[in-house]
């Protein structure tokens, strides 16, 4: 087993304060904060940023350019200490944002083994289950909620305060750009709907 050093890149900061777990690989120029908690085997990419209140599971990846638990893009947000939860064994891809709470729940949750394609983002106070896919751009605005084993494909939009139950109803009213949809208890079935990418 490699010593923790040695899995480190000396071209990384790593604030004194961050904890990191055991087998924890972060490469040259990612960033990590202090109020941050990192699991064993995960694997941080080049030019990462990771901020204060991030919770990052074990076995998790993330690729070049990710930001997690960046502050919410939310006037509301007068800094309150807020987390943003990534659970075990995700992959989060190159350039993805996840945004941490706001004081309305305190904390952003990415479940266990989900996966984050690029340019995904995750706005302040979403929650999302476990074995989650968003494709590519899917932009979730704040306190979205998506459940176990849903799937969005790529460039769907999501309005605040939206359920994933609801995402089938807004998308039949709209046109245009296809969209399809997987949803927990419907795994041998696909949604091929003619969509709107903005679900409002």
């Amino acid at each position: 087993m490699l010593r923790k050093a040695d899995m480190i890149s000396p071209l990384a900061y790593i604030h004194p304060n961050a904890k990191i777990g055991n087998d924890v690989t972060i490469e040259a120029f990612a960033s990590v904060y202090g109020d941050v908690v990192i699991g064993d085997n995960t694997w941080i990419g080049p030019n990462v940023t990771i901020f204060d209140g991030a919770r990052i599971g074990s076995g998790v990846r993330i690729f070049p350019g990710a930001v997690i638990s960046a502050i919410p893009q939310d006037l509301k947000f007068a800094g309150e200490q807020t987390t943003a939860e990534i659970g075990n064994n995700t992959v989060i891809r190159e350039m993805v944002t996840v945004n941490r709470g706001t004081s309305a729940l305190g904390k952003t949750i990415v479940g266990n083994n989900c996966l984050l394609m690029a340019y995904v983002h995750i706005a302040h106070d979403c929650m999302l289950g476990n074995h989650v896919i968003l494709a590519n751009s899917v932009n979730l605005a704040g306190h979205v909620t998506i459940d176990d084993w849903a799937i969005l494909e790529g460039y769907v939009g999501v309005s605040q305060f939206v359920r994933n139950e609801l995402i089938p109803l807004l998308l039949a009213k709209q046109e245009f750009a296809r969209t399809f949809l997987h949803l927990p208890g419907q795994h041998a079935s696909r949604f091929h709907l003619w969509a709107s990418t903005a679900l409002v």
